[in-house]
């Protein structure tokens, strides 16, 4: 199976971008990458400062299962990064697109 991504654009609250891009760059990244998540990408809007958007790569639905599970399960994730992450994005906007490369991607 060829590898997958997430395209994951949250709405960052208002005058919360520099505090969300900090949680994200200090804490969520490499707290994700620390438990085997590749990240390849991390965005904001050029001009709205509402927009965030970031995409992981996964190899495998049971990779992506695992990884949820370490991340989003683990005591770090609910007791000190998910209370962060309600006051800086608003969760009811979050959009996920799984998406795959096509043939000509670079991304394979």
């Amino acid at each position: 199976m060829t590898a997958f991504y997430e395209l994951r654009q949250y709405t960052i609250r208002p005058g919360k971008m520099a505090a969300w891009l900090k949680c994200m760059e200090e804490e969520i990244i490499p707290f994700q990458i620390s438990k085997g998540a590749v990240i390849t990408g991390s965005f904001r809007g050029e001009t709205d400062e509402s927009v965030y958007v970031w995409m992981r790569r996964f190899t495998s639905e049971e990779e992506k299962v695992r990884l949820y599970k370490a991340v989003y399960e683990s005591d770090h994730w609910k007791n000190v990064i998910s209370p962060k992450v309600g006051e800086l994005i608003d969760r009811e906007k979050i959009k996920v697109q799984r998406i795959v490369p096509t043939k000509l991607s670079t991304a394979q």
